[in-house]
């Protein structure tokens, strides 16, 4: 068997960005503030800038700052909010913490973001239940490409709904010739490891242009202190983002944009090897992806799972985003209203995501590529 791909390959980022790394790191290490140390002001004027938002708030991770944007909006208790059933858990957890009461929302088949029909019978279903009182949309930017914003406003405005964005998978992305960042009234990073901007930890950040919403985040992620420390205004939570992880990131963002052409050539190496029958993913109109994620669509389950393994027999390493919908995970069985949801319900048996980070050399993506086709003439002819 050949030498294996990583599927996220640091070590190698590591080793090309180490200078740089290494400089910012030494600087935190000899002035010694590693709480709200300057690098954190200085990472949230970078961020502002590059996602086209007024502010930033640098935050401990990508979940902890959807619930400070929950928070600020006093979601609780009788309170639905409307998200995809097709994403990761901490999009749904955040809304169950607060008390309030997720309800699930299909996605498009091609896309796979939030679907406009589903999220308007959903939010028909919740008027019609008179339990719940609608309050917040949150889109979700999933595996690296952009949501259907211009149409979510639209419906948001019309529904009298508050729009957040989860941009966790896809800060980097363009949607309408502008970078994400500034198309909700919040929206919500992570710098997990494995995200296109990932630190050495856990982080995030909220973007926002409203002046008084930054406040709040900002109160909230120290303990809801007011003017001095010892001033408690609100109830908050400890959520600042580190000061090391700050000096990571502001190193990896002087390389970012490089990061975000390569990941695009290789999508397009994908594009363009890919065999027939398998299917490549489908680029939201009108965007760029940031390809955090590549997913592929295979026929069935068992042929994705033929696959899985062939590949993985030729040292090429892949992943399942995600093998179940979140209201048929037991966590969350109990709060779903029983509404079908097809096709997420679907989607986990057929999605299959390959390898693609800013490391991996052209010789490696056609290694993968002729994979894909060696399998498929056998497999799906």
């Amino acid at each position: 068997m050949s030498n294996p791909i990583a599927f996220l390959d640091l070590p190698r980022q590591q080793k090309r960005l180490q200078g740089t790394i290494q400089r910012r790191i030494d600087t935190v290490l000899q002035h010694c503030r590693f709480v709200m140390g300057p690098e954190v002001e200085e990472l949230e004027q970078r961020l502002a800038a590059f996602g086209g938002a007024k502010y930033a708030i640098g935050v401990s991770s990508g979940t902890d700052a959807l619930l400070m944007v929950l928070m600020a909006e006093q979601v609780g208790p009788g309170d639905a909010v409307f998200l995809p059933a097709f994403t990761y858990t901490a999009t749904a957890e955040v809304v169950l913490l607060l008390g309030a009461t997720p309800v699930f929302v299909d996605v498009d088949p091609n896309t796979f973001q939030i679907s406009l029909s589903s999220l308007a019978q959903r939010v028909e279903d919740v008027k019609k239940a008179d339990e719940l009182d609608p309050r917040i949309i949150i889109g979700v930017d999933l595996f690296g490409q952009p949501a259907p914003w211009n149409e979510l406003k639209s419906f948001a405005q019309k529904e009298g709904l508050i729009l957040i964005a989860d941009c966790a998978q896809s800060f980097g992305a363009s949607y309408q010739g502008r970078r994400l960042g500034h198309e909700a009234r919040a929206t919500t990073l992570s710098f997990f490891p494995s995200k296109p901007l990932g630190g050495y930890g856990d982080g995030g950040a909220i973007l926002t242009d409203d002046e008084d919403l930054a406040a709040q985040y900002r109160s909230l992620r120290t303990h809801g202190e007011g003017k001095t420390r010892y001033e408690v205004e609100k109830i908050g939570i400890n959520g600042r983002l580190d000061t090391l992880q700050a000096a990571v990131l502001l190193a990896k963002l002087d390389a970012f944009e490089g990061e975000l052409e390569r990941r695009e050539q290789i999508a397009t190496m994908y594009d363009a090897g890919m065999p027939a029958g398998i299917v490549a993913p489908a680029r939201v109109p009108n965007s760029k992806s940031a390809w955090a994620i590549y997913t592929v669509l295979l026929p069935n389950e068992e042929k994705r799972n033929d696959l899985q393994s062939f590949l993985k027999e030729k040292g090429i390493p892949t992943a399942i985003y995600y093998p179940k919908p979140l209201h048929y995970q037991p966590a969350y069985q109990e709060h779903h209203d029983g509404a079908s949801l097809p096709v997420s319900e679907g989607l986990g048996a057929k999605v299959l995501a390959l390898p693609i980070h800013p490391e991996l050399t052209d010789d490696e993506v056609e290694r993968i590529i002729k994979a894909l086709n060696e399998w498929s003439k056998d497999n799906l002819s």
